[in-house]
């Protein structure tokens, strides 16, 4: 799996993406990253990569034939139908399922808007994904790109020491994870649920599920009503 990300802060790489998990995938060489500077593809001294929108407004935006300059550059010697995003707070919210998805793809470049955004001549003329993070404005594309990496290369075979770890996180079946705890066995007066030192392993996985079902059900109610709609679509 290979990322190439276009961006104005290479500098920024791999930034948290060398530590941690994804730190020792990316020197296992499990997955491969790349970095475009989109500022190398200026046509000017200044290197002048955005201009004012027309109508007026705030900001700057960034330059449709830059890009375009840049991302032709990041194709070569990846295959036509690559994957292509642009990390936007406009874009679709990116969930697990999208990310299972994501993964089983050997190609991707992610283009990092900023400033006031992207000529949207460059997107519809790529045909350009628009994808987000989250409902909230970020100083730019790259930290977005962190998170999106960072949640692909988790789910690469043999990246996770534990493959049960993937199977009992939140998310998976549209259930977020049973409530987690460690020693010791009381804090702050605050007591460990009895069945979780049982050693029962049968009602403990009983004490999970219903756990993660009245959790979900509470935090995110509609991800609880997709597990329901999922359930009764299975029998």
């Amino acid at each position: 799996m290979k990322f190439k990300i276009l961006t104005l802060f290479p500098e920024m790489f791999p930034g948290p993406i060398n530590h941690s998990i994804t730190g020792k995938a990316l020197k296992k060489k499990k997955f491969q990253l790349e970095t475009i500077n989109i500022r190398d593809f200026s046509i000017n001294k200044a290197k002048t990569v955005d201009d004012t929108p027309f109508g007026g407004g705030a900001g700057m935006i960034m330059k449709a034939d830059i890009l375009q300059s840049a991302l032709t550059f990041a194709k070569k010697g990846f295959k036509k139908n690559c994957k292509i995003f642009s990390l936007s707070p406009s874009g679709k919210k990116i969930t697990q399922s999208f990310i299972k998805n994501l993964v089983t793809s050997k190609e991707i470049i992610l283009i990092c808007g900023r400033y006031e955004g992207i000529d949207q001549r460059f997107i519809d003329y790529n045909d350009i994904e628009e994808i987000s993070v989250g409902d909230y404005i970020l100083s730019g594309g790259e930290l977005a790109s962190f998170i999106l990496i960072d949640a692909c290369v988790r789910l690469i075979p043999e990246v996770l020491g534990n493959s049960e770890s993937l199977r009992s996180e939140s998310f998976h079946d549209y259930l977020l994870e049973y409530s987690q705890y460690t020693k010791p066995s009381i804090w702050k007066k605050l007591k460990v649920p009895e069945v979780l030192l049982s050693g029962n392993h049968k009602k403990i996985s009983d004490w999970r599920l219903k756990n993660s079902l009245e959790k979900t059900k509470k935090i995110r109610p509609e991800l609880y009503n997709l597990f329901v709609k999922e359930k009764k679509r299975k029998l």
